[in-house]
């Protein structure tokens, strides 16, 4: 009998035990990438762009609608940080469904094989940058010799905040301090409690911010846009399940259930995708290191 994970309870228990790692296991050996890993259920890797808990509460739905279209268990994981999720997505083979961002997809499909079957039905996503209203830090230049909450290193969003930086004739490694946060909620937490003087994030992330928190800060600059999100399968998901994977998210938008996820989700549905819309990200990986 399939078993459909339809609490929110449920997925945070596997969300903490995908945190903490199986600490009596030995370390995983890399296998080749094309070797199916020994289990029967799917798992949905999701890049830890917020937290665990917000992470389940947006994601979990969809996650469902996947394992009731696709009649098999779809079982939700992230990781505790950005690194350590590309490390387990080219290393560990602990996905075979991925959501993560589109310069990090573009990692994955070239170093472990992983390809795009749809993506989000928007032109593109930028990032921001922003400041907390009290401080009268109101462009980019006024970030000279401040502190600016980020993401971390392997994130779009401080990625796309260094160029926009530059762009600006401020050199992000010597004219102002970038400090890494855990996610992009805690960035904009970060600035808003004052440890850091601004932050940077994605737009989207910050439309879905609490109220408050919107109406205490200010956006000061945008990025230049770039692809939206894919949803891409490992290279062990054969070709015909695969195209039920794409199928089941393209059928979203004429499904009851799957026009609710959506909405909640506040995405118009979704895409074929293929690798060359995201070849554009090659400069930006070539300018990343991945422990």
């Amino acid at each position: 009998m399939i078993r459909l994970l339809n609490s929110a309870g449920i997925l945070w228990i596997l969300i903490l035990w995908s945190l903490a790692g199986n600490i009596l296991a030995e370390p995983p050996q890399k296998q080749p990438t094309d070797m199916q890993p020994p289990r029967d259920y799917l798992v949905f890797g999701f890049l830890p762009i917020v937290s665990p808990e917000r992470l389940v509460g947006r994601f979990a739905p969809l996650v469902k609608y996947l394992s009731g279209e696709l009649n098999t268990e779809v079982r939700m994981e992230t990781a505790p940080d950005f690194s350590q999720f590309v490390h387990r997505t080219q290393n560990e083979q602990r996905y075979d469904i991925l959501f993560t961002a589109p310069h990090l997809y573009y990692l994955a499909s070239k170093q472990a094989g992983y390809r795009a079957v749809a993506r989000v039905d928007q032109d593109s996503m930028q990032a921001v940058i922003v400041a907390p209203t009290r401080n009268g830090i109101r462009t980019v230049e006024d970030l000279k010799n401040k502190r600016l909450a980020t993401t971390g290193s392997l994130a779009l969003s401080t990625l796309l905040a260094r160029q926009l930086l530059l762009e600006n004739n401020l050199d992000p490694d010597e004219d102002l301090s970038l400090v890494a946060t855990p996610s992009h909620n805690a960035s904009l937490l970060s600035a808003y409690q004052g440890s850091t003087d601004a932050a940077t994030l994605m737009l989207p992330v910050y439309r879905r911010v609490q109220p408050q928190l919107r109406r205490d800060t200010v956006i000061i600059a945008y990025s230049q846009h770039v692809p939206h999100i894919p949803i891409a399968v490992a290279p062990w998901v054969d070709t015909s399940f695969a195209m039920r994977i794409q199928a089941a998210l393209i059928g979203m938008r004429s499904n009851k259930d799957g026009r609710t996820v959506l909405q909640a989700l506040e995405w118009p549905g979704f895409v074929p995708a293929g690798n060359d819309t995201y070849e554009t990200f090659a400069p930006i990986v070539e300018q990343i290191e991945v422990e």
